[in-house]
C-alpha cells in the first residue's frame, strides 16, 4: 500500500521547513505543489527532500490538489492524504488517517473540526465557521450526507475512486464538486475529528471572496453546478444517488 502527502503551498514561507519536517517523522512520499509563491518558498523548497510540482503563476487550491491526484495517479499510489502548510493541520494526525485507511471501508476519509470537541480547539472566524455550517447544510440535504465540515482539507483520497471522478475546479470551490462527485458516483466517505487550529485568523481567500457575501454566493453557485455536472455524467435521476456514508469509526448512516 503506497500513500503520498501531498501538500500545496503559496507563500509559506514562515511554515514550510518546520511542517515538512514534522511531516517526514510519519510520511516517506511527501509531493508538494508550490502554487506560484512569490516569496523565499520555492528556495527552501529546494532544500527539502521532496519531490514539487511548481507552477508558474497561482492557479489555485484546486488545481493544486489537481495536480496531486493526477501525480498519485500515474506514479502508482494506492491513497493520497492532502493537508495545508501553514500548521492548521497537525502532521501528528496522518497515523489517524493511515489507521482509517487500513479499515478499508471508505474511499475518501475526511477529517472534521467539528466532529468531536477537542481540548485547546481555537474559533473560527465567525463568518467562516457561519458560512461552513450553511454550505455543509446544504450539501447534505442536496446530496443525502451527513458531513459535519465540509471544508476541511485533511483528506485521505483513495487513488482508484478518484480516478472515476472528472474533477476540474481550479478554485476554492473544489469541495463543491469533489462531494457531487463523489455522492453521484456512490464513494465511501468517513468523517475523522481533526482539530480545529486558526493560527491566523486575518488570513484571507484574496479578491472578492474576502467578502462573507460574495464567498457564499459563489459556493452555492458552484455546488449548483457541480450537482448539474454529476447528474449529467452520472445519470442521476433525482439529484439524490443513495451512498454509504460512514459519519464515525462506529457508525455508517445510510449503509
Amino acid at each position: 500500500m503506497r500513500t503520498l502527502i501531498a501538500i500545496p503551498v503559496y507563500n509559506e514561507e514562515r511554515y514550510v521547513e518546520k511542517v515538512l519536517r514534522r511531516v517526514a517523522e510519519f510520511a516517506d512520499e511527501i509531493l508538494v505543489i508550490d502554487d506560484g509563491s512569490t516569496d523565499a518558498t520555492p528556495c527552501l523548497l529546494g532544500k527539502q527532500p521532496v519531490e514539487v510540482i511548481r507552477h508558474k503563476e497561482n492557479r489555485g487550491y484546486g488545481r493544486a490538489l489537481l495536480d496531486a491526484f493526477r501525480w498519485a495517479s500515474v506514479d502508482g499510489f494506492d491513497w493520497v492524504i492532502t493537508m495545508d502548510c501553514d500548521e492548521q493541520h497537525e502532521p501528528a494526525a496522518i497515523p489517524h488517517f493511515t489507521e482509517a485507511i487500513a479499515r478499508n471501508d471508505a474511499d475518501i476519509i475526511s477529517g472534521s473540526r467539528y466532529l468531536d470537541t477537542h481540548d485547546g480547539a481555537d474559533v473560527p472566524p465567525p463568518d467562516r465557521r457561519r458560512i461552513n455550517s450553511m454550505i455543509t447544510k446544504e450539501i447534505n440535504d442536496r446530496l443525502g450526507l451527513s458531513l459535519t465540515d465540509a471544508f476541511c482539507g485533511f483528506k485521505a483520497h483513495r487513488v482508484s475512486a478518484l480516478n472515476r471522478l472528472d474533477l476540474t475546479e481550479s478554485g476554492y470551490a473544489f469541495p463543491m464538486q469533489l462531494w457531487a462527485q463523489s455522492a453521484a458516483a456512490n464513494l465511501r466517505i468517513r468523517e475523522i475529528p481533526v482539530k480545529l487550529i486558526y493560527n491566523d485568523p486575518t488570513r484571507t481567500f484574496g479578491g472578492p471572496l474576502d467578502n462573507p457575501v460574495e464567498r457564499m454566493a459563489h459556493y452555492r453557485e458552484a455546488l449548483e453546478l457541480a450537482i448539474s455536472h454529476a447528474n449529467e455524467t452520472h445519470k442521476i435521476e433525482d439529484g439524490k444517488p443513495a451512498i454509504s456514508f460512514c459519519a464515525d469509526t462506529a457508525r455508517c448512516v445510510g449503509a
